[in-house]
């Protein structure tokens, strides 16, 4: 009976580890869309992705089409400028 409750203690306490360090490495990924110099041209990005959403000769055509997907998703939209600092950011959470 003892070596039971030993076993079922070890399994107990692994899984109790395995759900800490899960929850702990989860990131949870966000919506908020960057609206960056791309090309000679401007982009709409999400965050945390290389690749872009759209690509638009204007950067207020960009930022239009950045605000609608933050609107639906409840996230931010985070405006650049040329050089790549942060020129605005626009929460719609």
């Amino acid at each position: 009976m003892s070596s039971l409750k030993s076993i079922l203690r070890s399994i107990l306490a692994f899984v109790e580890d395995v759900y800490e360090s899960t929850r702990k490495s989860s990131r949870k990924r966000t919506w908020h869309q960057h609206v960056v110099p791309y090309e000679g041209d401007w982009a709409v990005r999400r965050e945390g992705n290389k690749r872009i959403t759209s690509q638009h000769r204007k950067q207020s055509t960009a930022i239009n089409i950045a605000k609608t997907i933050a609107r639906k998703r409840k996230a931010d939209v985070i405006i650049h400028r040329e050089g790549g600092g942060i020129r605005e950011r626009i929460s719609y959470d």
